[in-house]
């Protein structure tokens, strides 16, 4: 069975914090897997559509992204490739940094609450995505302790932003047993291979070397879905993404997003999003002309 991918993450010299700059002639080498580390991690990426996996969330971002994933929150990568113009930021740090440094100081409290928070992974939208961008860019060009004071004022200005979405509204019980994280990152990797393919329970349970019967308690309990209900959900979500970024036909998105009759696909389409599938095209249309 494939090891964990628990990824080791080392500050930058002089810095309390890991600090990377990705675009189309340096490329983020890390693969998409699901993987997991103790540091807080908060990445923007400027422009272009993508994938969000974090947690038992899915859903996908059409205009960039500015994210900030909890300490230990399980993910899976932002970017596959890169368009021209398009980069992303990334800043990892330790958590543990604040809380003794902060307790005493009663304006950065909140940041501490933002961190707690975090642990069910935080989306940020409006006008804050770009300037927080902007300013995550702008670190590198710093003096050293320049560059710390604005990357606390940038969580500072985060924990006081009201718009924002938590992405794991009921929480995310990381798996603290290694043979159990090892079985679930199986079962999201394969689900992300086969999506398109029928899956059949006992193949998938197969994979995590349980029977059917245990391999359904043991999704249940550890993402608070059923693996029906969690495969649906991840084949709706690569839908969706094909009706913002295709001008594929319904019944061909139907296919090619694992579904192998249309009246599924329509009835599981509605429920999770809603909506149609041509009143979303629609939508997301209306909203690219505005």
């Amino acid at each position: 069975m494939i090891k964990p991918d628990f990824e080791t993450i080392s500050p930058d010299t002089g810095h309390s914090y890991k600090y990377a700059y990705f675009d189309s002639r340096s490329p983020n080498t890390n693969k998409i897997k699901w993987h997991y580390h103790p540091e807080v991690e908060l990445v923007y990426i400027n422009s272009g559509v993508g994938k969000r996996q974090v947690g038992t969330h899915l859903s996908n971002y059409q205009d960039g992204d500015l994210i900030l994933i909890g300490s230990y929150l399980p993910h899976t990568g932002f970017t596959k490739g890169f368009e021209e113009n398009q980069k992303e930021i990334v800043i990892q740090f330790k958590p543990d940094i604040f809380e003794n440094a902060f307790q005493n100081f009663e304006e950065l409290k909140i940041i501490n609450q933002l961190l707690e928070l975090s642990k069910k992974g935080i989306v940020f939208s409006g006008s804050i995505k770009e300037d927080i961008g902007l300013r995550m860019e702008g670190l590198q060009y710093e003096s050293q302790l320049d560059a710390f004071l604005t990357f606390v004022k940038i969580l500072y200005d985060l924990a006081k932003e009201k718009d924002r979405k938590t992405l794991n509204a009921e929480g995310y019980a990381f798996i603290s047993s290694p043979s159990d994280n090892k079985r679930l990152k199986t079962i999201f990797n394969y689900i992300r291979d086969h999506f398109m393919e029928p899956i059949a329970l006992e193949d998938i349970s197969t994979q995590a070397f349980m029977t059917p019967q245990s391999f359904c308690r043991f999704f249940k309990k550890s993402t608070n879905k059923t693996f029906t209900a969690f495969l649906n959900e991840y084949r709706i979500n690569h839908a969706t993404k094909l009706l913002s970024e295709t001008d594929d036909d319904i019944k061909s998105i139907c296919y090619e997003s694992g579904f192998n009759n249309l009246s599924n696909f329509f009835r599981n389409f509605r429920r999770i999003t809603q909506l149609t599938p041509n009143a979303y095209r629609d939508q997301m249309m209306g909203d690219i002309k505005t």
